[in-house]
Formats: structure tokens, C-alpha cells, sequence
């Protein structure tokens, strides 16, 4: 297959391994709403925040939304969108990369992309995730008046390439039925199984079947018209006609057409390629969108992306429960529509826009605000979502976890990495909760006093006695994290323990 060359392609296919593993620490006053939904918000640089995930969401998650730089040379604050070709490559492969490794094999990745990198882009993702599993590129109509003033064409579309991560095990949903096609249906005929409509009996497909003639209720003699055959045999079609499905026109002259019925139809239409703006929205609709959020004092971003257009992937490419990534958050638009649909989420942004727009926005969205797609699917508002930022990382040059990791941090950050619920235990006691009938210990930074941070029957004593003081019925099975484990595999298996080198086996998941 052919590959993209740049001027740091040998540096950059390797970069993704040598960012480091950061803690993610939550910030609870940014934090808002139920403190169990399964929703995060990070600020911080997408790369190192993408690498932090893996331990928490490697191979969970169902679609990925992006919505990266365009390269345009039209540079705003909160990207840096001025950068030389060689540079964007770059910015993008690692990223990618970390993005293939957080996608389930049943999900699929969604870049809104234009002319300026969208062909380059296209092969970097054939190399990535494999040329076969392309599941189309979705021409989208960003605007819907002509600009006079262009220079050469008026530009009213932009891309959005998918990929699925294995396209044999990746299926689109059907998108709602719009009332426009509903009313395509019509019963002229007053047929008692309702509203109908019509499709050629012909086609230009070679059919050894389809060149019969066939004889209208008027007697009129119809042959395929030149070039083209009937896609059904003689008998199929008497079959039909006498099951009153095909229809001769209002004087049953006309040549056949087959009936669909409504009622017998799909739930829904299946994708196309084509999303127009009447579906999808603007730009124009989006920063209003946006105003209406954070008022005219704030900043709008220069292209944010309607909750139409959102609302759009994630009916094709998800089911309420499923996690959705957006790692070119923005002004939250996806974490926003995500929470409307009743998705999981995790969005990532890099600067104090994280702050200023994404924390506003969610939180109205959870007030129950009614702009956007709200009214369409019901929204009333609930729910909430942890805000972190980047930590320090979880080891230093030597490969050891760096001293000033605290017992707090790592404790929350091993909890939420096995359970997916954030941690509210005791910063005294190595015991970390009990969830789904399994118990978490942690022996790190001296919480047990001179006993160490090292798995011993001692230790383990110590643990046991702290789970029986908050859980006195459980006796179920237990992981615990330490620096090394000094009982023998048989204890291990006869304890029912699972014991994890601290804080887990991260270095492996370069």
C-alpha cells in the first residue's frame, strides 16, 4: 500500500512512545452533578491526556469524533491552524495513533476535515487503520448561500472521513425517517395497507429473466425500455400483481411500478454520503449555538460544528451506554450532545477555553437548557460529569514512580482505571472500595506505616482488617497494588487475590 512521506515521518511514527504516562487528578470544584456519571472533561495537551487514557479505556470506545486544525493559514488563538505541512503530519500521526488504540473493534472514528490536508489525511488513515476499513468520506454542507466574493468557488462543504477499527464487526445505524420522505408516501388507491410508494420494475442490470413482456389492465403491451430489463421474473412479478402491488397510474396504462408500503418499511433510512444543511446545520448555526452559551463577551471559535451535525455521527454510530471521544473538543459541542443522547463521553481540551466554554456549556446542558438539539430529543436536563487536568507522570527517568506522586492521586487514579466510578475512600487506609463484588487495595507511599508497600501476610492482614471494619459480610475476591508481592502463587489463587505491580503494568503500554 502506499505510504505519506514528510520531512519527520521516521521521528514521528515513533512519537506516541515516548510520551509519558500522566495522572489525570480531578478537579472538584469544576466537577458538576451526579458524582458517578461515567463522563470526563480534561484539560490539557491532547497527546499526553490520550496516553493517560489507555490504562482506563484502551479498546472501549465506540465512536471518536475529531475535529482537528484545518492548516488553513488562517491562525486563531486557540489552535495554533498556521502550520507548515510537515508539522500538521505530525501533529497528527501520534495522535491517531493513541486514538486506533482507545477505539473498540466494533467503533469508528469520524474526522472533520477540508481541502487543505483531507487527501493527506485520507492516506495517513489508509496506513493507520487499513485501507479496508475506510467506511466512507461524508461530504458535508457547512453553508448554504453562495459567497460572491470568492476568489475562485465558493467553498460551502467540508469533509468528514470514517473509519471503522474493524469494518467487519462495525454496523451503521439507520438514521429517523424524515417527515419530508414519510410524505412521499401516499394510498390514491385506498389500499387497506396504507401509504405507499413506488420503485421501477426496471433496471440496467443484465436480468436472463427480465425481457417478457408484461400487459397493462388497459391491454397495452410493455417491453424494458431500450437498454434496460425487468429485475424480476414473469412469475414474481404475476405474484405481485396479484397481490395488488404493482401500480399501472390513475388511467392503468403506465408501465409497472412496484409498491412499498410504509408500514412495511424500515425503521429508519440508511446514511448517505450527502449531509445536507437542512439536516446537519452550519457554521452560522453553531456559533449561534454558541452565543447563546456564552454570550457575545466570549470568543467563538472560528468553525464550530452545529449540534445537528453531532447529533448526526452519533445516531449512525452509537447506542445510549456508549463511550464517545472528542480529543479537539472545542467549545464542547460533542461532550454536549453526547450528554443530550445519553452517551458516555470524555472530552479533551488544551487551553483555558476548557474552563470558559466547555465547563458552562455542560453545566447548562445538565440544568436543562433547550437549545441545540434538546427540543428533538427530549431533553430536560440531569446527570454530570468529572473535570481533571494532567498530573505529573507516573514515572521518572529511571522508569520508578516519581516521589511526589501522592498516595490520594494514585489511589484515585488505580480506582477509576479498574472500576470507572472516581474514588471517594479514605486517604488513611491502603482498602480503596468495594465494587461489582470485588475489592481494591493499594499499598503505596507508606500508608501502612513500617509494613511497607510490599503484598505480605502481614500486609495483607492489615488490608483484610480495614475491609472487614467497612464491609464485615464480604469475603469475595481482591486486587490489590503494590511494589512487589511476596506470597507464593498458591497463596495468591487461595486468597483469591490478583495482585498488580504498582500502579499497573503501564510500562508495558508503550
Amino acid at each position: 500500500m502506499p505510504t505519506l512521506n514528510w520531512l519527520t515521518r521516521d521521528a514521528d511514527i515513533h512519537a506516541a512512545a515516548r510520551v509519558p504516562y500522566r495522572l489525570l487528578e480531578e478537579s472538584p470544584d469544576l466537577s458538576t452533578g451526579d458524582p458517578d456519571a461515567a463522563n470526563m472533561l480534561i484539560q490539557g495537551d491532547n497527546l499526553e491526556a490520550l496516553k493517560a487514557l489507555l490504562p482506563f479505556y484502551a479498546g472501549q470506545v465506540k465512536c471518536i469524533y475529531i475535529d482537528p486544525p484545518y492548516n488553513t493559514r488562517s491562525a486563531f488563538e486557540h489552535y495554533d491552524d498556521n502550520l507548515e505541512h510537515s508539522k500538521w503530519l505530525a501533529m497528527m500521526w501520534p495522535r491517531l495513533e493513541l486514538l486506533r488504540e482507545l477505539l473498540a473493534e466494533d467503533g469508528s472514528i469520524w474526522v472533520s476535515i477540508d481541502d487543505n490536508e483531507g487527501h493527506y489525511l485520507k492516506v495517513i488513515m489508509d496506513e493507520m487503520f487499513g485501507r479496508n476499513n475506510l467506511i466512507s468520506n461524508v461530504v458535508w454542507q457547512k453553508v448554504y448561500t453562495v459567497k460572491n466574493s470568492a476568489k475562485y468557488l465558493s467553498d460551502m462543504h467540508d469533509h468528514i472521513i470514517c473509519y471503522a477499527r474493524s469494518k467487519s464487526q462495525w454496523y451503521p445505524n439507520l438514521l429517523p425517517r424524515s417527515d419530508k420522505a414519510t410524505g412521499n408516501y401516499s394510498n390514491p388507491d385506498n389500499d387497506h395497507r396504507g401509504p405507499w410508494t413506488t420503485n421501477a420494475v426496471q433496471a440496467r442490470n443484465y436480468y436472463s429473466l427480465g425481457t417478457y413482456e408484461i400487459i397493462s389492465p388497459s391491454g397495452r403491451v410493455h417491453l424494458p425500455p431500450t437498454g434496460t430489463y425487468w429485475r424480476i421474473s414473469k412469475d414474481i412479478f404475476n405474484k405481485l400483481n396479484s397481490d395488488n402491488r404493482i401500480w399501472w397510474g390513475q388511467d392503468g396504462d403506465s408501465i409497472p411500478r412496484i409498491k412499498k408500503f410504509l408500514a412495511e418499511a424500515k425503521d429508519g433510512v440508511v446514511p448517505a454520503t450527502w449531509w445536507p444543511h437542512s439536516d446537519s446545520g452550519t457554521n452560522a448555526e453553531a456559533k449561534q449555538e454558541v452565543r447563546q452559551l456564552i454570550g457575545n463577551s466570549g470568543e467563538i471559535f472560528l468553525t464550530p460544528k452545529p449540534e445537528k451535525l453531532l447529533k448526526q455521527v452519533l445516531i449512525v454510530a452509537t447506542n445510549p451506554g456508549d463511550l464517545v471521544l472528542d480529543s479537539f473538543l472545542g467549545s464542547g459541542t460533542t461532550a454536549a450532545v453526547a450528554h443530550k443522547m445519553g452517551r458516555r463521553y470524555i472530552g479533551i481540551e488544551m487551553g483555558e477555553h476548557a474552563v470558559s466554554h466547555c465547563v458552562p456549556r455542560l453545566n447548562k446542558v445538565i440544568d436543562g437548557e433547550q437549545g441545540g438539539i434538546s427540543k428533538s430529543v427530549g431533553w430536560q436536563g440531569g446527570g454530570g460529569f468529572r473535570f481533571y487536568r494532567l498530573g505529573p507522570p507516573v514515572f521518572d527517568e529511571e522508569g520508578h514512580i516519581r516521589s511526589d506522586i501522592r498516595f490520594s492521586v494514585l489511589a484515585a487514579h488505580v480506582y477509576f482505571s479498574e472500576t470507572g466510578h472516581p474514588w471517594r475512600g479514605n486517604t488513611a487506609s491502603p482498602y480503596l472500595g468495594l465494587h461489582d463484588g470485588r475489592a481494591y487495595a493499594l499499598l503505596y507511599n507508606g500508608i501502612l506505616g513500617d509494613k511497607g508497600n510490599v503484598l505480605t501476610r502481614a500486609t495483607l492482614a492489615a488490608i483484610r482488617e480495614e475491609i472487614v471494619r467497612k464491609d464485615a459480610n464480604f469475603s469475595g475476591p481482591l486486587t490489590i497494588y503494590g511494589e512487589q508481592s511476596r506470597l507464593t502463587p498458591a497463596t495468591l489463587d487461595r486468597e483469591d487475590i490478583v495482585f498488580k505491580q504498582t500502579p499497573y503494568d503501564i510500562k508495558a503500554r508503550t
